[in-house]
Order: C-alpha cells, then sequence, then structure tokens
C-alpha cells in the first residue's frame, strides 16, 4: 500500500483550493492510498527562520518540533501532493517557507550538498503532483512569467530533493472562472488515478 504526504497551504477553509484539498483526500482514500496530511496554516507553522534556526542549518538540527515532524513524514512516504494558489506568479511565503526550513542539508536529510551541485535524498518521493490555482491564466503563467511552477519548481527545486518526476495541474483565471469550469477541475481532483511507483 502506497503512501503520501499531502501539503495543503492556504489559511480559508471555503476557499476554492480546500474544496481541491478535499476532492483529492477522497480520491486518495478511494484508492487506497495512505495519506499523511500537512496543513501548514492550521498547524500555525512559522515559515520564517530566526538566528537559532538559521545557526542549526549546517548541522542539520532544528530548534522547531513541527520541522522535524514534517521531514519524517517526507522521508517516510512514496509520494508529494501540493495543493496552494499561486500568489504574485509563484509560491506563497507559507510554502516557500516549508521548503526553506524542512529541505535540511545532511545525509539522511533531505540534500546533501557536494562540489558538483545538490544531491537529492529524498529518493523514496518517486512523484510529485502539484495542484494550483491562479487568478492569471495559464498560459500567461507559461509564457509570460517563466513558467515558475513547472521550470522552476518541480524542474529543479523538487529534483534538487530527489523526486524525479513532477505533474502540475492549475486552474487559470480562477477569479472569474465559471462554475463548470471549476466543478471540472474539482471532478478531475476527485476522480484521477495517481501513479507514485
Amino acid at each position: 500500500m502506497k503512501k503520501i504526504v499531502l501539503i495543503y497551504c492556504h489559511p480559508y477553509n471555503q476557499s476554492f483550493n480546500h474544496a481541491v484539498f478535499v476532492q483529492l483526500l477522497h480520491n486518495l482514500t478511494r484508492q487506497h492510498i495512505t495519506t499523511d496530511v500537512i496543513d501548514l496554516y492550521a498547524d500555525h507553522f512559522n515559515p520564517v527562520y530566526d538566528l537559532e534556526e538559521l545557526r542549526l542549518f549546517h548541522d542539520g538540527k532544528t530548534h522547531d518540533p513541527l520541522v522535524t515532524k514534517y521531514l519524517n513524514l517526507l522521508k517516510s512516504a512514496d509520494g508529494i501532493i501540493f495543493v496552494t494558489p499561486i500568489w504574485w506568479n509563484e509560491l506563497p511565503s507559507m510554502l516557500k517557507g516549508f521548503i526553506d526550513k524542512v529541505m535540511k542539508e545532511g545525509e539522511g536529510l533531505s540534500h546533501t550538498v557536494t562540489k558538483t551541485g545538490i544531491r537529492g535524498e529524498l529518493t523514496n518521493l518517486k512523484r510529485a503532483y502539484v495542484f494550483t490555482t491562479s487568478a492569471s491564466p495559464t498560459f500567461y503563467l507559461q509564457l509570460c512569467c517563466g513558467n515558475a511552477i513547472k521550470k522552476i519548481f518541480i524542474k529543479v527545486t523538487l529534483k534538487q530533493l530527489g523526486i524525479k518526476s513532477g505533474i502540475w495541474y492549475n486552474l487559470g483565471g480562477i477569479s472569474n472562472a465559471p462554475a463548470a469550469k471549476r466543478q471540472a477541475y474539482l471532478k478531475k481532483c476527485g476522480e484521477m488515478t495517481f501513479d507514485f511507483s
């Protein structure tokens, strides 16, 4: 039985992102995929480094118990799913802070820095799925904003952590999206088959 980590990053439980999150949870349960949820806002995760956290970074240590908990969940999973809005053409600071703080340098942690670059330690995470919404149309993010989610987050950041494969789904133009378009996106989230092999 596969086990995944679902990271949810939105402060409002009446948002469309929350509806996506709920649909995905139902879908994962239907597929008998064990799911550990990281709800960054509900957990009151602090995405900001303080001096002590930064001092401990190069020793692969932390004084934030959530950082330890989250990294342990990632190290024991087969895959990862992100549910997040896109704000100002990129990831929200909460999710960026999650990457900054939780991804600890060191063997057996999330990555190792070598003379030739970064070697990912989270190779157990076979695939990432990234579900987003944006006020901008998807084509605008891809063609005019550098395609940051696919080209940077998935193909560089996640790959540096050892996650070799990632898929991005975005509902663009969310602010003016008709109900039918929203429902079609939720239907996809509720029915798609996940592959973490």
